[in-house]
């Protein structure tokens, strides 16, 4: 799966454009099937370079190249997806 679209990197702000923003809007959301782990992408350099809320470990703003999200193999070949379902909302109600 490509996990974004031409037309979805398009649609995504690009980075620090956000920054004043009191709760940007979520554009896309990615999951990891076979762990807790989710993304959720509020800025987009264009080309590689995220930024957004991470659920993991902790629960935390920041960075995340999309090339290392489609590079990641988990069990019997998995790979992180794209919510098809999600629709934009804002960061806040990301959880």
């Amino acid at each position: 799966m490509t996990l974004l679209t031409k037309e979805m990197k398009a649609k995504i702000p690009p980075l620090y454009s956000q920054e004043n923003v009191k709760d940007p809007i979520a554009h896309v959301k990615f999951i990891c099937l076979w762990s807790d782990w989710v993304w959720w992408v509020v800025e987009f350099d264009g080309e590689d370079l995220c930024f957004g809320k991470v659920k993991g470990f902790e629960t935390e703003l920041g960075y995340f190249r999309l090339s290392e999200l489609e590079a990641v193999e988990g069990p019997g070949g998995m790979q992180i997806e794209r919510d098809l379902f999600f629709k934009p909302i804002p960061l806040s109600q990301c959880e």
